[in-house]
Order: C-alpha cells, then sequence, then structure tokens
C-alpha cells in the first residue's frame, strides 16, 4: 500500500526552519501509511518515499527559507493536456508557451515539467440502470482492458456502479486483475432494490441512477484524501434520476478533490437524449475534462484510448498565487498556450486553504 499525503492540486507547505524543497519531500515519509481519509490542501504526494515533483522541480527551484524564519506558502498545481486542431498530442512545449491566470490576473509559473510516469489515482464508476442493459458487457470488457493497459506500478484505483444504490465494487488497489474482476461483477439493476448488499453500498431512496451521488461519494469519501494526479471516468447516459446530492454538489465535490471528471457519454439511437449530455458538458468542463460520445463497442474501445493517452501526456505547471489570501473560496483558472492550433484541457479551478 502505498503512502498517502494530502490533497494533490494545490500545495500548502508550512516551513520552520528547513528548506522548502525538503519540506516538500519529508512529507512522504512522515505521512501515516494507512492514511485514507480526507485533508486539507497539501503537496503532491507520490507513492513510496520517492519525491514530489514539487521536490525537484526541472525548472525554477522553489525558495529557500532561512533557518529562523516561518514561512507558510502556497503553491498551485495545475495539470494540463495540450491537443492540435486534429487531436494530436502537443508534447514538445516549453515552460514559454505556457501563460496561466486565475481569477483574470496572470499568475508567474514557478516550475514547469512534462509528466509522463506520475502515479495517478482513478476511480471507475460504471452506471448500472436499467438504461445500460444493452451495452454493460461491452463496457466491462473496455474498462478491464483499459485497467489493465493504462495502470502501471504505483498507480491505484477504485470500481463503484450506481444505480438506485452507490456500491463500491473494488476499493483502491494496485492490482488491475482486482479490478477487473470487480468490474465484470457489476450487474445491471432489474428491481426497485437495486443490487445491494456488496461492501460500501450508500443505500438510497427512490430514482434508478444515482449519478451525481456517486460522483460526489467517490470524490469527498475515496479520492478527497489522496495525492497526485486524479481521474474519475464514468460511463453513463447521465440522466440521473434520483440522487440526494444536486449536479453541482457533485461538481463541488470534485473540485474540491481536485478531480477531473471524464465522462463515456453512451448513446442509443433510438432514445431521446434528454438532460443527459447536458449534464456530462457541465460535470466534464468545470473540472478540466471531457465527454467522449459512445454508439457502440467500436468508439467505446476508442473512447478509453483516448482517456489513456491523455492520462499518460499530462504538462505540470505551478504557480504562487498573486492572491494569497486563505479565504476558502473559489478561484478560476484559465491556461493559455502560444499556439493558434492549440485545444487545452486543464483543471479549471480551485479552493483556497482556510487557515
Amino acid at each position: 500500500m502505498r503512502l498517502t499525503t494530502i490533497v494533490a492540486g494545490i500545495i500548502t507547505l508550512a516551513l520552520g526552519g528547513l528548506p522548502a524543497a525538503n519540506a516538500i519531500a519529508s512529507r512522504a515519509a512522515a505521512a501515516p501509511a494507512a492514511a485514507r481519509q480526507a485533508a486539507g490542501p497539501g503537496p503532491i504526494g507520490s507513492r513510496a518515499d520517492e519525491p514530489s515533483p514539487a521536490a525537484t522541480p526541472q525548472a525554477d527551484s522553489l525558495p529557500q527559507a532561512s533557518q529562523s524564519l516561518q514561512v507558510q506558502t502556497t503553491v498551485v498545481n495545475v495539470f494540463a493536456t495540450i491537443r492540435d486542431k486534429h487531436g494530436a498530442i502537443l508534447g514538445d512545449l516549453t515552460k514559454d508557451d505556457f501563460k496561466i491566470y486565475e481569477d483574470g490576473v496572470e499568475q508567474k509559473v514557478t516550475y514547469f515539467t512534462k509528466e509522463v510516469n506520475m502515479p495517478i489515482t482513478l476511480a471507475i464508476l460504471m452506471d448500472t440502470s436499467g438504461s445500460m442493459y444493452r451495452i454493460l458487457s461491452a463496457e466491462q470488457d473496455s474498462a478491464s482492458r483499459f485497467v489493465k493497459e493504462v495502470m502501471r506500478k504505483r498507480d491505484e484505483a477504485v470500481v463503484m456502479s450506481f444505480d438506485t444504490d452507490v456500491n463500491l465494487l473494488a476499493d483502491f488497489t494496485e492490482d488491475p486483475a482486482v479490478l477487473s474482476r470487480a468490474i465484470h461483477h457489476a450487474e445491471i439493476n432489474v428491481d426497485a432494490s437495486g443490487i445491494g448488499g456488496t461492501a460500501g453500498t450508500v443505500a438510497q431512496k427512490g430514482g434508478g441512477t444515482n449519478l451525481y451521488d456517486a460522483v460526489y461519494l467517490a470524490c469527498h469519501d475515496k479520492l478527497g484524501g489522496e495525492a497526485g494526479r486524479k481521474a474519475i471516468v464514468v460511463l453513463t447516459d447521465a440522466e440521473d434520476t434520483g440522487s440526494k446530492m444536486s449536479l453541482g454538489d457533485a461538481i463541488e465535490a470534485a473540485q474540491r478533490a481536485n478531480a477531473v471528471i471524464h465522462v463515456l457519454l453512451i448513446r442509443d439511437f433510438g432514445a431521446s437524449d434528454g438532460s443527459g449530455p447536458g449534464v456530462a458538458s457541465k460535470m466534464a468542463s468545470e473540472t478540466g475534462g471531457r465527454v467522449i460520445n459512445v454508439h457502440n463497442e467500436n468508439s467505446l474501445e476508442k473512447a478509453f484510448d483516448v482517456i489513456s493517452e491523455e492520462l499518460r501526456a499530462q504538462y505540470v505547471l505551478g504557480y504562487y498565487p498573486v492572491n494569497a489570501a486563505r479565504d476558502g473560496r473559489f478561484r478560476r483558472i484559465k491556461v493559455e498556450v502560444a499556439r493558434s492550433d492549440a485545444r487545452v484541457l486543464a483543471l479549471k479551478g480551485y479552493y483556497a486553504s482556510t487557515p
């Protein structure tokens, strides 16, 4: 089991007579080995005792604290995937190609690196309501292939299903075989009671597709206490019909967890679109993710390939915010690239820390 530090996207360093870089690197060693509870903003974490990218930036070094000075500094990290207008990954960009804004104010990029191997924490959410009965088997096969291909050493994932209940099918594990078995354990809800009874079930009342509850629980109860890059892959038609939580609650939970939501939107040519496309678009756009329309098994496999490629081709931009207020408010982030054909997929904002 890997060490868990604290939330990844926003870093808060409390330096008391130690150099900043050393303070960051020591966090992983000091963190409880089994900690999986939600915590406040903290440094980019790493599996085992490997220092975080913030401790070893490839560009400007982080400032050093004097032996007698007490300093508290906040660093914001933004993970970004850049494609050209044809959809190809742009992997040759430099620090000078980027500009980053927070609430409309340009920020100075303090460090910059291209991340290919930083560990990833994933949540696979599978819609098992009745509307998925024709494609569930294909979803299971493609999702199983996805976790086997995308996961590397020190990556971890959870698998959840949702209908009238939200079920935890597999807790955090690095083993793709365990995840694959959990994915194939998902079953279509054939009656009002839902699957129920499995470990981690969260009972719900009414409705049949508790999408918002599933996203909220995945972020608040699982990803919120994890470190590093975090992504949720949701397979659904995005038609929520019974959640206690709202769409806004689900999005806020993802933003607080610094988790990107990718929606594989299952589309049925024989059915009306309803609210699904709009819901999926809002979830993805507000968290820096994407929506990929899925009409058949072939497009489902291609959708997973796109997500896999993006997870392994990200830039990390770090900056000290001009607005240093620790007011707990949401800050909007915009990343710009000095190429007219660039298409940016990145975190859209974060919640500032509090005293």
